[in-house]
């Protein structure tokens, strides 16, 4: 289903990598959550600088769009499955920065070095997607094709991730920030269909790519958005008694 691996160990070591982890942060996630969004102030660093919620997510998200629009220049002309790899990257994170910008809405700061952490992860993956790619220009096209098929899949996942994420958004009235149970769309299934979409949208883009980096890729941000999800149920479960309790994690009826 895969190009033959490159001659290059960077790819194949970067997928160890990330695929490790990102299982050992999903794995923290059930305990002790990343420090941003609702968990920005769970064991607060009282010294660490923090940025206003919208700055630091703009922090988290600009270096990884960039890079992607940057790649149509860096790699030109290496054929239609690369430049739908790169569209789809460039989409994903300029659809990130304008939920920022225009949908989202805050409920309190974060910490910069977790902004800087998670912008460096973005980028990194985000680049070494892209170089993994490059990497098989060349090569035999996979006996499978699959990027015709990734197209929908990550529109959907797009755009699913897009609605559930302005249905969040529409929680709050203005100058709100306290948190309510979600209702609409699929929150009367899942705590964080944006996650599940998130997801699929990232399984699109696997498929375009055909690449084992992305693959690992998209395989480790299942297991942490899994465990973010586990987080995210089981903090309001705490905060709110009326929380219905068949409304799972993930996956609809199952987790």
């Amino acid at each position: 289903m895969y190009p033959p691996p490159p001659a290059t160990s960077y790819t194949t070591a970067m997928a160890l990598v990330t695929v490790v982890s990102m299982a050992s942060a999903a794995i923290s996630e059930t305990g002790r959550q990343l420090q941003y969004s609702k968990f920005w102030n769970v064991g607060a660093k009282k010294s660490t600088p923090k940025l206003p919620g919208k700055m630091g997510m703009l922090l988290m998200y600009t270096p990884a769009f960039l890079i992607g629009l940057a790649s149509f220049g860096i790699f030109p002309n290496e054929g239609l499955r690369f430049v739908l790899l790169k569209l789809a990257l460039t989409i994903h994170f300029f659809k990130r920065l304008c939920e920022v910008l225009f949908v989202h809405k805050y409920s309190g700061p974060m910490f910069l070095d977790i902004a800087i952490a998670i912008s460096l992860s973005y980028f990194i993956q985000a680049a070494t997607m892209i170089y993994a790619q490059h990497l098989t220009q060349g090569l035999q096209e996979p006996l499978i094709d699959l990027k015709f098929v990734g197209i929908p899949i990550f529109l959907v996942g797009l755009s699913g991730n897009f609605y559930h994420h302005y249905l969040l958004s529409k929680l709050r009235g203005e100058g709100e920030k306290g948190y309510k149970i979600p209702r609409g769309g699929l929150f009367n299934l899942l705590i964080c269909p944006h996650y599940l979409f998130e997801i699929l949208g990232f399984i699109g883009v696997s498929c375009i790519a055909q690449t084992l980096y992305a693959f690992s890729y998209t395989l480790g941000s299942a297991m942490v958005l899994m465990g973010r999800s586990y987080a995210t149920r089981k903090w309001y479960l705490s905060k709110f008694e009326d929380f219905p309790k068949d409304v799972k994690a993930f996956i609809p009826f199952v987790f």
